[in-house]
């Protein structure tokens, strides 16, 4: 490919409205061009990454015994309604209407459609397992579209979707897909971890993510260095502390902390560790009627120790609490409690609520809590003395640096990571709502077991630059490069020599089955050398006039701070090295 013939635009600024790097590089790049909110055309610098990224994804699912197809963009709302997804989604599911009134949808995601098909074309055991995927566009109506492709309204993604006999075969499938997947993120050449994901109302512990590692990264990634442990946030267990409760060693006093209604004001007036503070959450769960109406509500009382926060997918697995909760309102808690928020706690309640106490503060002494009261708190308050020994204690919270991970290995670490992909056991959710059954080997009919498997494939560029960059641009790595390598050659308008070296090379490294780029443009060395720094080519050869006459070119990897000189005769197999490394 020669520059002249390709299309190359390049900005000195990003857009005002480029928040993050990847956003501000792929617009500076001529990667990416605004039509609207969270809409972007791919231009051909970024369709070629795209592109890069598509072709790994495929080969390594058809080289893990996956089926390509492609499902339609818009689907009919009939079969979102079998599931109830129609109207249990909220507005991100964009609805649509056609001439004649009839309902449909912009697919997010298609396991009605491909349920659908397998209900009607997977009609035995024998023809099982069966894994149906497609590289498709999305539309997910996000209420504020942000960051370029790290949160379009439209995007591209790899969605794959499982069919078995059974859990034991559904088990297996998962797992040659999890395998695919890590063979796919090695292929991409980034830094990642899978982790252990939470599975939501279905259950179960087959849910992992794949998040490439990056500062700027939206999730919080708990992993052991010293193990190969690893959970999002929302997953990592915090374990219950060793050892007995020390002993009450003072007597519970109500104690003035006038105008300090957080936990950390009140460790800092009263000169003690944060720690030692107790707060306390306030929600309520409804009992709704027929119609839907709210015919009683129950008021409940979280107590976690003040330098910790709540992990709300923990708390919804608490009993009770596992059928949907809510902040409780300010006059829930005033009726309960007698006071607004700010000096809440268990003692002293005007209305009985129902107690939840993390594992942290079952095993605390002499802690520190609202008295229920303005300006005042509770100190040296003690299980068993001054309140009755907590009968619902769980895990709540989410884990900090330095908790002690969960497979006794070592100590927690926390990193940031933008998730790109995930891979999920459905088990039978969808084939049940949408009575898809097979014959099975004893001739009767039987749910089909399934997994989803996806993968972001326009995030995934976005979430690699994140990662990949520096004050001059985009650094990608060479498997997902718009190109491996870019030929500069100096003033090849004027020097018949620089020319004929630099289309000789450009002609070698295309027979090699190298993806290369010669920039015959004409443009200055300063112009062009900054125009390929921005775009992130991660190998780079400059072809000038002296050079030539010195028998040598030069070479800088994008991450290299200085050139290096090669002879001509041996560039060919330098730049294979290099390339191969």
């Amino acid at each position: 490919m020669k520059a002249s013939q390709f299309f190359i635009s390049t900005l000195k600024e990003a857009p005002a409205d480029a928040e993050v790097v990847s956003h501000q590089l792929m617009t500076r790049a001529g990667m990416i061009k605004k039509l609207g909110a969270g809409i972007y055309s791919y231009m051909p610098m970024g369709l070629r990454v795209i592109q890069k990224v598509e072709a790994i994804v495929r080969e390594e699912m058809n080289r893990a015994g996956a089926v390509e197809l492609t499902m339609p963009v818009v689907q009919p709302a009939e079969l979102w309604q079998e599931t109830g997804r129609f109207d249990k989604m909220g507005p991100e599911l964009l609805r649509i209407k056609d001439r004649h009134g009839r309902d449909y949808v912009v697919q997010p995601t298609s396991e009605e459609v491909v349920t659908d098909i397998a209900r009607q074309e997977l009609r035995s055991y024998k023809q099982l397992p069966k894994n149906f995927y497609q590289i498709q566009t999305k539309f997910r109506d996000e209420r504020r579209p942000r960051f370029g492709l790290m949160r379009g309204r439209e995007f591209i993604m790899k969605d794959a979707y499982s069919f078995d006999r059974d859990e034991a075969a559904a088990k297996a499938s998962y797992q040659v897909m999890a395998a695919a997947y890590r063979r796919i993120f090695d292929r991409f050449g980034l830094r990642y971890r899978a982790v252990a994901a939470d599975s939501g109302a279905i259950g179960g512990d087959l849910s992992e993510e794949f998040q490439v590692i990056a500062a700027t990264g939206e999730d919080a990634i708990v992993y052991c260095p010293t193990s190969d442990y690893a959970a999002n946030m929302e997953k990592a267990e915090a374990l219950a502390p060793a050892g007995p409760r020390a002993t009450a060693a003072n007597p519970m006093v109500k104690t003035p902390t006038p105008g300090k209604s957080t936990c950390a004001d009140v460790a800092e007036l009263l000169g003690v560790p944060l720690a030692t503070t107790v707060k306390s959450l306030v929600l309520a769960t409804d009992t709704l009627n027929e119609a839907g109406e709210i015919v009683k509500s129950q008021v409940w009382l979280l107590l976690l120790r003040g330098d910790h926060d709540m992990n709300e997918v923990k708390v919804g697995k608490v009993p009770g609490l596992d059928a949907g909760f809510r902040f409780a309102t300010i006059p829930e808690i005033e009726s309960h409690f007698g006071c607004q928020p700010g000096y809440l706690g268990p003692i002293g309640l005007k209305l009985p609520v129902k107690l939840v106490v993390d594992r942290e503060v079952a095993v605390l002494a002499d802690w520190i809590c609202g008295a229920n009261q303005p300006d005042f708190h509770m100190t040296g308050v003690n299980w068993g003395r001054d309140l009755s020994e907590p009968e619902l204690v769980a895990d709540l919270r989410n884990v900090v640096e330095g908790d002690a991970s969960p497979d006794g290995q070592g100590a927690l670490a926390i990193e940031r990571g933008i998730e790109v992909g995930h891979v999920f056991y459905l088990g039978t959710k969808y084939s049940k709502g949408m009575g898809a059954t097979f014959l099975g080997e004893d001739g009767k009919p039987a749910h089909f077991e399934m997994g989803c498997y996806g993968i972001g494939i326009t995030r995934l560029p976005a979430a690699a630059i994140e990662q990949n960059h520096d004050e001059r641009g985009i650094i990608w790595p060479d498997a997902i490069a718009p190109f491996t390598v870019v030929i500069c050659p100096i003033g090849m308008d004027r020097s018949p020599d620089v020319k004929a070296a630099a289309e000789q090379l450009h002609e070698q490294l295309v027979a090699a089955g190298v993806d290369v780029l010669l920039d015959d443009r004409g443009e200055r060395p300063g112009a062009m050398f900054a125009d390929w720094e921005l775009i992130g080519v991660p190998h780079r050869v400059t072809i000038g006039d002296r050079g030539i006459k010195e028998g040598q070119i030069e070479y800088q990897h994008r991450r290299d701070a200085a050139a290096t000189k090669v002879a001509v005769a041996e560039v060919l197999d330098f730049l294979k090295g290099r390339i191969a490394a």
